[in-house]
């Protein structure tokens, strides 16, 4: 009973904090409220009746992509490893204190935001560089120009069609023109 009023606490003081709580007594309970509304993080215990916690987990990030910070009373490092490879964003042991739990929470949001971000970038570079020639050229020619990654090219390509209010295959189309132009070989007299 000990170990459950610790938790419970916890959600009381997520929800204190500002935070919707929802509460999950098994992994199968989890994945059920998760299908009904993906939430944006999910704390799980490791060890849970049925289903474990990371099995739990990997289950419901199938489905929804919604990330987990987990809670355990062990850390071998075969299960933080585990953990950590099917989606976790953290490892708490317990038993964990608010402040400790607030602040993996909030870490664990900003990380999951940034490789949302990235996820979308990446799917929309990769639908400009099959939908475009000139776009995926473009990129190239950034690339190479200004040593930059292809999210980083297809960023500065993106930015510069929308600081000019043009599409984005218009700009890329002057700089493949441009590159063309400045790789002609001279002319002999």
């Amino acid at each position: 009973a000990n170990l459950a009023d610790g938790l419970a606490n916890l959600a009381d003081g997520l929800e204190q904090a500002g935070y919707a709580v929802s509460r999950a007594a098994t992994g199968e309970e989890a994945i059920r409220i998760c299908a009904e509304s993906p939430p944006d993080l999910v704390i799980m215990d490791v060890c849970l009746p049925g289903l474990s916690g990371v099995e739990t987990a990997k289950k419901i990030r199938q489905t929804s992509k919604t990330p987990a910070l987990f809670l355990s009373a062990h850390d071998t490092e075969d299960l933080v490893k585990e953990a950590v490879a099917d989606g976790g964003l953290g490892y708490l042991v317990k038993p964990v204190r608010l402040n400790q739990l607030l602040t993996s929470v909030k870490a664990a949001l900003a990380r999951a935001a940034d490789i949302e971000a990235l996820e979308t970038t990446e799917e929309q570079l990769l639908v400009a560089l099959k939908g475009d020639r000139n776009v995926g050229i473009a990129t190239g020619i950034l690339m190479e120009r200004h040593r930059l990654t292809a999210a980083e090219a297809f960023e500065t390509l993106r930015g510069g069609a929308r600081a000019r209010q043009r599409k984005l295959g218009e700009v890329a189309a002057e700089i493949v023109a441009a590159g063309e132009t400045l790789s002609l070989p001279k002319s002999r007299k």
